[in-house]
């Protein structure tokens, strides 16, 4: 099977001690393609550099509706420096986080829209974080007319999935569709086309069955993908490639 994480973050500190040694192996276990996201822009540096150091990794860069509170001046002036680079596919990881709300709500909203704006004049997609903030991500989204991306991380109901995808969006799901009490995001990925449906693993988190428990990373995408294969009737090759094109047709790649 021939895999593509479209969402990792191989950055985080949870690989310090093998990072370079993970990224060697994946290709032998299958990985030809690999979206490193940046969640500010010293991260989005970073993710810049390592697509530019490995064949089969591209880079995300944006800041995270986490870090949206402690941009600085110029981070939009730095974004686009960092976009120009040949193997940087995307803004993102972008959005609004009313869960934990580790930026206020109004500067999240602030932050979210200006990358949009970046984003549409760039011709660029974009990569959407949305927990506990739907009609507000959505409202801002459809004041960005046009806008390209995918709904990252997916955990809404298959109603707003079908907005999403109303909206000419991609769907994206993690390890969490495995889950034994998953089934609103089960209900979810079913309402999803397959040709508006991708896998992620956005490692370190959110590990999938049967590895829950232990650190995340990007060749366990295969289990999302059987696991929307077997969502969608259709085989787990036939899950991996259409992963593989609708990524590619939306990066661009």
């Amino acid at each position: 099977m021939r895999l593509f994480d479209t969402h990792a973050h191989l950055l985080d500190k949870r690989f310090d001690e093998d990072r370079e040694s993970l990224i060697a192996s994946l290709p032998g276990k299958g990985m030809v393609g690999m979206i490193e996201v940046g969640c500010d822009v010293e991260d989005s540096r970073l993710a810049a550099q390592m697509a530019a150091q490995h064949d089969y990794v591209y880079a995300a860069v944006g800041i995270h509706p986490h870090d949206a509170g402690s941009a600085k001046d110029g981070y939009l002036d730095s974004l686009e420096d960092l976009a120009a680079q040949k193997k940087v596919v995307a803004i993102g990881e972008i959005g609004l986080d009313y869960h934990y709300d580790f930026s206020p709500r109004e500067v999240q909203k602030q932050v979210f829209a200006a990358q949009l704006s970046l984003a549409q004049r760039l011709g660029m997609p974009v990569i959407i974080h949305m927990r506990e903030a739907t009609a507000d991500t959505l409202d801002i989204l459809r004041a960005h007319i046009g806008v390209r991306g995918v709904m990252h991380c997916f955990s809404g109901s298959a109603e707003t999935a079908k907005i999403c995808v109303g909206m000419g969006l991609y769907v994206s799901f993690t390890g969490t569709v495995t889950f034994k009490n998953a089934r609103k995001v089960v209900d979810a990925a079913a309402a999803v086309p397959l040709d508006r449906l991708m896998a992620e693993t956005d490692c370190p988190y959110l590990s999938p069955e049967p590895v829950r428990g232990k650190r995340n990373d990007p060749g366990n995408v295969k289990y999302v993908i059987e696991k929307l294969a077997d969502i969608h009737g259709v085989s787990a090759d036939e899950m991996a490639e259409t992963n593989i094109r609708n990524a590619k047709e939306l990066y661009g790649i």
